[in-house]
């Protein structure tokens, strides 16, 4: 990938760019496929509610991480009716300040709105039962990605999670000049979770995407 992000700083500064010009909706979120938000979601909920539970080595219910999370859409609709706690954290003020609103009545039970970059982003150690990461990796580098992944593990609680959910080219890695973000391969991602001495403990795909999308997976790690 060192190829493609030649300047690290301005793959960075141009993404920012990018997302500050976007309307702070569902269907901004959503690169106007906004219709799609309830089968993402239903998708994720069933992937996450394998690993839920109160019985021993099951994943706990009391605090979760929403990376790149943008006004709330995966807090609102997945993560805070699962978990007691939700984190928020994205790199546009912006859309956290639209969350606080979007969030509506449940949106008390928020624990902290972080602004930051994933690639600066240090999780409190030992919080989360699940961190989060859906379509955001292909904004960091393949090292930073690899860092924060680091970082994650050392955030989660016993048995906790971290679920990487994004899309995924059909071989090697596809730039977009547009957002300033990268698509990796199946491969590459798993290659990548591999250096941060993580392990893939199960993935799927998601099903029922427009056939012209790129295709969608999930990938719970530890």
């Amino acid at each position: 990938m060192g190829d493609i992000v030649e300047d690290e700083a301005s793959f960075y500064s141009n993404a920012q760019d990018y997302w500050k010009d976007i309307p702070p909706t569902v269907d901004g979120m959503l690169g106007g496929y906004g219709s799609i938000s309830s089968i993402d979601i239903n998708g994720s909920k069933a992937f996450l509610q394998k690993f839920l539970g109160d019985s021993e080595g099951k994943t706990g219910s009391g605090c979760a991480l929403d990376c790149g999370a943008g006004i709330g859409r995966i807090t609102k609709r997945l993560l805070l009716p699962l978990f007691k706690t939700v984190d928020l954290v994205d790199v546009t003020q912006e859309f956290l300040d639209k969350a606080k609103t979007y969030l509506g009545d449940d949106g008390k039970r928020v624990g902290n709105y972080f602004c930051c970059g994933l690639q600066d982003f240090v999780p409190e150690s030992g919080r989360y039962d699940v961190i989060w990461i859906q379509w955001v990796i292909g904004h960091l580098t393949d090292d930073h990605l690899i860092d924060f992944l680091r970082r994650s593990q050392k955030a989660l609680r016993p048995n906790g999670l971290i679920v990487i959910k994004d899309n995924v080219s059909y071989e090697g890695v596809i730039p977009d000049e547009e957002d300033s973000s990268v698509c990796r391969d199946l491969n590459i991602v798993c290659s990548l979770v591999s250096k941060a001495g993580l392990r893939i403990v199960h993935q799927e795909q998601q099903r029922d995407f427009p056939k012209e999308l790129y295709q969608v997976h999930t990938l719970a790690i530890r």
